[in-house]
């Protein structure tokens, strides 16, 4: 009986420790009826589906996305490819064709200014806003300092204090 109960703990954690191993490793939805024979266009295109939105998923790399429009997008970069276009020139028909949005990292571009500028602004405004509170926190007066009493004032206050007690 003890044996049993040694093992069971073991078998019930066993089942979880792999399905953990399993789900670590990166998972890519590129087929292999769509991998490219020369390894040097093939990695490539790798790079070049790693970079790319898939349209539908939107967060996801088409590297990544197993959506028939991502398989067309991974097809459409290795045709390229295999017709001698640089790695910029398939971003490039890529971005006018769809626009872009199809780039997971969009380019700095007059339209992409606001984009990549706003959160740095915000940031510093951020941090502006938080030197200004502070030094006004310090320079304000204490509360001590402002109760400046008159003379008669004073001395209500001490009989007050002393019918108190």
């Amino acid at each position: 009986m003890e044996i049993l109960r040694i093992r069971t703990p073991i078998a019930s954690v066993l089942p979880g420790l792999l399905l953990l191993l399993f789900a670590s490793f990166p998972l890519c939805a590129v087929e292999p009826g769509e991998m490219l024979t020369d390894p040097a266009l093939e990695a490539r295109a790798r790079v070049l589906s790693r970079e790319l939105r898939c349209m539908v998923c939107q967060n996801q790399s088409i590297d990544d996305s197993e959506a028939p429009l991502a398989h067309d997008l991974r097809v459409l970069v290795r045709e390229r490819l295999k017709a001698g276009d640089s790695n910029t020139q398939v971003l490039d028909f890529l971005v006018a064709r769809y626009g872009e949005f199809v780039l997971l990292k969009p380019r700095l571009s007059w339209h992409t200014a606001l984009l990549w500028g706003l959160p740095p602004t915000v940031l510093l405004v951020g941090i502006a806003m938080i030197v200004v509170v502070v030094r006004r926190r310090r320079a304000a007066p204490k509360a001590e300092e402002t109760a400046n009493l008159t003379a008669a004032e004073e001395a209500r206050l001490s009989e007050l204090l002393r019918e108190g007690s």
